[in-house]
């Protein structure tokens, strides 16, 4: 492949470090073209550090304005130079989580016309042309509305940029080869839980399966990127995010937790559920090895 291109789109600042960062920085280090997109500027964000809650929102919005530059450091530190927020910074608001008041804002991105922003991400897959696209799956992980909305958007955008009809910003219509959404198989959250236990975590506790969104059946999984060598890389950028996240020690291991302050496992290996395109080439178990497996 001449230039493998792959687009990432995710809800929140923090999610992209969290979820698929060993895998950003994977691919950007072997020298694809790594892309970026995301959707909020995480303005319902918890804030941790007592020195940074005066940037809690208060209709000013200043949390989303911080966490503009948090994103930028972790995307340096995965390596990643393509960064781009879905529609321009603030676009759509974060919508806090499901249920709360701030899901009725008309601002937010539960809110947002779901063709409005596909055809805003389908005109940057147009731009960037890439033959990979990751996203979330039909719950958003653990049920957040705007990975919910990610989810759908995405899969519509999808489809808009091979439409020959739509017309965007007149770029030629592109198809995305593969689309997939990041997930944990359940019995890797099971087995993390059981490490984490066993380790001196400077947490209260440790998270639930239940409060990790539960991961999905083993069975579902058809891809596993092993990055494990780029896991400092995700670390770094998971430090950048210093409003949403503490980072334990390094002698401790490569555990962090979130405004909850709930012990979670950041992961050098990340796992992926194939929803458009062929399946290429399987390793061991099964399982893709490679998000481009298959394509020339």
């Amino acid at each position: 492949m001449k230039e493998p291109r792959i687009l990432f789109v995710h809800a929140h600042p923090d999610d992209e470090s969290i979820g698929t960062g060993a895998t950003m920085a994977k691919y950007a280090a072997e020298g694809a073209h790594v892309t970026l997109v995301t959707c909020t500027l995480g303005e319902e964000g918890e804030i941790i550090p007592a020195d940074l809650r005066h940037l809690a929102a208060d209709g000013e919005d200043r949390l989303g304005e911080f966490r503009i530059g948090e994103l930028a450091a972790a995307c340096a530190a995965l390596g990643v130079a393509d960064h781009r927020f879905l529609g321009g910074p603030g676009r759509w608001r974060d919508s806090g989580m499901m249920g709360a008041p701030t899901n009725d804002d008309p601002r937010c991105f539960w809110r947002a016309d779901p063709d409005e922003a596909a055809g805003a991400l389908a005109e940057i897959v147009r731009e960037v042309r890439p033959q990979v696209v990751v996203s979330y799956d039909d719950r958003g992980n653990y049920g957040h509305p705007d990975h919910i909305q990610a989810h759908r958007v995405t899969r519509r955008a999808f489809e808009l940029a091979a439409d020959p009809s739509f017309t965007g910003e007149g770029r030629e219509p592109w198809r995305v080869a593969k689309l997939y959404a990041y997930a944990t198989p359940r019995t890797v959250l099971v087995r993390a839980i059981a490490v984490m236990r066993e380790a001196r975590l400077p947490f209260p506790r440790v998270a639930t399966l239940d409060e990790l969104g539960s991961g999905v059946p083993d069975d579902l999984i058809t891809t596993v990127v092993d990055a494990r060598p780029h896991l400092p890389a995700k670390l770094a950028a998971l430090r950048a995010h210093r409003t949403q996240i503490t980072v334990a020690p390094p002698e401790t291991g490569p555990f962090f937790a979130l405004s909850n302050n709930l012990g979670q496992q950041a992961f050098g290996t990340e796992y992926f559920v194939l929803l458009e395109g062929e399946r290429g080439p399987v390793g061991p178990g099964g399982r893709e090895t490679d998000l481009f497996a298959g394509l020339s």
